[in-house]
C-alpha cells in the first residue's frame, strides 16, 4: 500500500522498522517496543495506562499519535475501496 506524503511523515514520525532494532519488527520511534504490543494489549482488554505503565520507553503522545494515524490510514484505505 502506498501512503501520501503527509502519512509517510507522520509514520516516520512515530514508527522505526530497522533490522538492527527488533529484526525489523515495527516498533515505537526511539524504543524498542513493538506496536504489535499496543494492539495485543487493546485487544485483550488492558487498558493504555496498563500498556504505558508496563512500557515505560512510550510515551502516551507517541500511543495516541499512533493510534490516530492508524484510524487516519483504515478510514483512508476504506472509502478509497468503497463503491
Amino acid at each position: 500500500m502506498k501512503f501520501e506524503r503527509k502519512t509517510q511523515l507522520k509514520m516516520a514520525k512515530l514508527v522505526t522498522c530497522d533490522t538492527e532494532i527488533m529484526s525489523g519488527t515495527p516498533v515505537f520511534k526511539n524504543t524498542r517496543v513493538p506496536i504489535k504490543n499496543l494492539i495485543d494489549y487493546l485487544e485483550t482488554g488492558e487498558s493504555l495506562d496498563d500498556f504505558l505503565e508496563d512500557f515505560p520507553s512510550v510515551s502516551r503522545e507517541q500511543v495516541v499519535a499512533t493510534l490516530e494515524l492508524a484510524g487516519e490510514i483504515l478510514l483512508t484505505h476504506a472509502y478509497a475501496n468503497s463503491s
